[in-house]
């Protein structure tokens, strides 16, 4: 069975620092491939609570959209989970080349233990044993940001926006996505704030209109609107099966 289970929802650092939300990111399993998704502040902590139990050292690679530390915090320890301490050389790292550069997220000692990093780039493509991602755009978030388009035999095309300001590129670029997760932290746009709002993933996912949107790692305004109680009323404006993500939620592909 395919699966997508959402550690944590958190989004930007005040849902995070008061964990509000709980953060960690996404653990994917396409096709007996095992991946995590932004191994933020208690990654490790959820996989281990996890209900079915997942394992850590079962990764086949860490996928880091970008080095923020609410996407960043437990990357070092996620490779050192997934490696066992560095004793088995094993999994590939997806990640921005500043996030190993200029002001670097992970450690230097760390980088040998997996079996490979790949630097992610705009218009790319890599593979993850049975996995293929496309990296359709670099986003526009202040730091080197990249999403990806997923494919794989017998599985829908599964999309990922990330942490992003708008601009018309993302839904020429993310089109024909059948399942789209996007970062919504602003309940409202906020001028010089490098984050969607609710109206424009509602209008992102309206455009590339894939069969199911899936809406994740909320601020605080989000919070305060209580947003998942907006469920029905956002798939009918956006005219798609529109799922508010909670922590712990697994949604199987």
């Amino acid at each position: 069975m395919s699966f997508i289970k959402f550690l944590g929802t958190a989004g930007a650092r005040f849902v995070m620092l008061k964990q509000l939300r709980a953060s960690g990111g996404m653990w994917f399993s396409i096709n007996n491939t095992n991946f995590i998704v932004d191994p933020g502040p208690c990654c490790l902590f959820r996989i281990i609570k996890s209900k079915p139990k997942l394992h850590p050292e079962k990764l086949d690679g860490i996928y880091l959209s970008h080095k923020h530390l609410d996407h960043s915090c437990e990357i070092n320890l996620m490779i050192e989970a997934m490696t066992e301490g560095g004793r088995e050389k094993q999994g590939i790292v997806f990640t921005p080349l500043d996030a190993i550069s200029n002001d670097p997220v992970i450690l230097k000692y760390i980088r040998n233990f997996p079996e490979k990093i790949e630097i992610l780039q705009e218009g790319k493509e890599y593979n993850l044993k049975d996995i293929k991602f496309e990296i359709p755009v670099r986003h526009k978030h202040g730091v080197e940001t990249y999403g990806f388009k997923l494919k794989s035999a017998n599985i829908p095309v599964i999309s990922y926006i990330p942490d992003t300001a708008f601009f018309p590129e993302i839904i020429e670029k993310y089109k024909g996505s059948d399942i789209l997760i996007i970062n919504t932290v602003l309940y409202e746009k906020k001028e010089n704030v490098l984050h969607l709002s609710l109206q424009e993933a509602e209008d992102i996912i309206s455009q590339i209109k894939p069969q199911k949107a899936i809406i994740t790692h909320f601020g605080m305004t989000m919070i305060k609107n209580k947003i998942w109680e907006k469920q029905g009323e956002i798939s009918k404006r956006a005219k798609t099966d529109v799922i508010i993500a909670y922590d712990g939620m697994n949604l199987e592909i």
